[in-house]
């Protein structure tokens, strides 16, 4: 979810996808985001790489970047598509934590989340070697727990670099042993941590569904009939292959998952969403006017950044990636940070959806059409339309695609605001430069329109970046100012709650961690 590993496994992907996909379209990122999980859930095999490659070298390099990377790249962006926040976020989570666990025995101080191994001695941290080795059995054993559909990639993963995927050593003497070890640890626990990862919730044996909602959550509208305008109405959404679908409130369940940082979300409770009370009359038609007036005012830049911000493989992944090439950090130190900013993401990422059932709030598209319904607004007409003064209010739609959840909080403002805390808290300081260039006509909902001319995306600083993320749900017209102002200060919260958890890990100050 979604961080710098993720984004680099997004290039790997992109750069194969033809392997993987068959012939995809000139947008890559819209040819793979248009790929469904129970397609790409076929196939036990991807694409690996060209045997032209260097070979790794274990003692100078970085076995996650160099090594996971292209076995994983097509495995994971086929399976989760660019917007599918709570996946995203979990797949990165387990990975980058099994890392953690993986070299802590090689650290001074630092000990396990799951796993508090022996430490090894001092000439065994030396060099990356050991870390790369344990690193590289740790993926593997969570990546078959995660993606076990792609198992003989992983097994050719450890094969490209000639360790081998029979090795089940469990000697916390070895660098094979402790990479087992750690891949076991983490998997056991998060594989029924509450998302039902397996599908085996309340012990289903037959067909199971994994990531399947267990709570009985029901939308108080359907997507046909608009009973109370205060609450989250399915869309009916399609790819324009002529299939429609009506939207199902995604991994509700997730409100329920082990966070690191805190114990019970109801901590992080945000205020009600009064402006999004139908009876509050005013309240609702002003926010209502208030987004018609931003869709119709639009600019390219606002559109590019709300498309780069929607795309969490690259916004949150390329944020961490350019802070670490600015910092020029070391394995541990590259390992530390991103375990801090996974932990950040995946701590809002379960308050926030906590938050999304206890209101289960509407979003801007239903508002809109109740409060307008019949009548035409001055909007965004749709790609490459422009602004229209003659729009239908029923056909209203954002300029990103809606999620399949309700609207309060945000949960992608959310995942910035921690990240960005606990990124800057880790290295001390708010400076970053991040610098993203697109080219005129790349955008996927506007291709060859937006931009009109080439654009650098800026920013200078990590507040800035994350005021932008929370703006460019708004620009998106999927949410409203007060779901970004709530998790603005939610995630803030959360993201110091994260660093301060993996600060005592890596102090060796924490105890193991326990399955609840």
């Amino acid at each position: 979810m979604q961080d710098y590993w993720l984004a680099r496994v997004r290039q790997h992907a992109t750069s194969r996808r033809s392997v993987l996909l068959g012939a995809a379209g000139a947008g890559a990122g819209l040819a793979l985001s248009g790929t469904s999980a129970a397609s790409a859930a076929a196939p036990t095999t991807a694409a690996a790489p060209a045997a032209a490659e260097p070979a790794f070298d274990f003692d100078t390099g970085n076995a996650a970047e160099e090594v996971l990377g292209p076995f994983a790249g097509p495995a994971v962006y086929a399976t989760v598509a660019p917007s599918d926040a709570t996946l995203i976020i979990r797949f990165a989570n387990m990975l980058e934590l099994c890392w953690f666990d993986a070299i802590a025995p090689y650290h001074p101080t630092a000990v396990g989340i799951y796993t508090q191994l022996p430490r090894r001695p001092r000439a065994e941290a030396a060099t990356n070697r050991n870390k790369n080795i344990a690193i590289l059995y740790a993926s593997f054993r969570v990546f078959n727990s995660v993606m076990p559909q792609y198992a003989q990639t992983w097994r050719e993963m450890l094969q490209s670099v000639h360790l081998d995927p029979a090795d089940d050593s469990t000697d916390p003497s070895t660098p094979v042993g402790i990479g087992n070890l750690a891949g076991k640890g983490l998997a056991a626990a998060r594989e029924h941590d509450g998302m039902n990862q397996l599908g085996d919730h309340g012990g289903r044996v037959y067909n199971r569904q994994p990531y399947a909602d267990y709570t009985g959550y029901r939308p108080r509208n359907t997507a046909y009939e608009l009973t109370d305008a205060s609450h989250w109405q399915p869309a009916i959404v399609t790819k324009g292959n002529g299939i429609f679908q009506v939207q199902q409130f995604v991994t509700p369940q997730l409100q329920h998952v082990t966070p690191y940082s805190y114990t019970d979300p109801r901590e992080f409770l945000v205020p009600a969403p009064t402006a999004s009370n139908h009876r509050n009359k005013a309240a609702y038609k002003a926010q209502v006017d208030a987004m018609l007036a931003t869709s119709a005012g639009l600019t390219d830049e606002q559109k590019t950044k709300a498309e780069f911000f929607d795309d969490k493989f690259a916004s949150l992944g390329l944020a961490v990636g350019a802070a670490i090439q600015n910092r020029e950090l070391g394995l541990d130190e590259w390992v530390h940070l991103h375990a801090v900013a996974e932990t950040a993401t995946f701590d809002a990422a379960i308050a926030a959806w906590y938050n999304k059932n206890v209101y289960d709030s509407v979003r801007p598209f239903t508002a809109i059409r109740h409060v307008y319904q019949g009548q035409k607004v001055t909007a965004w007409g749709g790609p490459g339309k422009g602004t229209v003064r003659d729009l239908p209010a029923e056909q209203w739609r954002a300029y990103l695609l809606v999620a399949d959840h309700s609207e309060y909080p945000s949960g992608s403002t959310a995942l910035c605001a921690a990240e960005v805390q606990a990124a800057r808290r880790y290295l001390g300081t708010d400076q970053v430069r991040f610098r993203f260039e697109r080219k005129a006509g790349s955008s996927l909902i506007e291709p060859g329109i937006t931009p009109r001319e080439d654009l650098v995306l800026s920013w200078d600083t990590w507040t800035d970046w994350m005021h932008d993320c929370g703006m460019s749900r708004y620009w998106g017209g999927v949410h409203f100012p007060a779901a970004i102002q709530a998790s603005w200060e939610m995630g803030r919260k959360i993201g110091d709650r994260a660093f301060e958890f993996v600060q005592r890990q890596i102090n060796g100050e924490a105890v193991l961690r326990t399955r609840r």
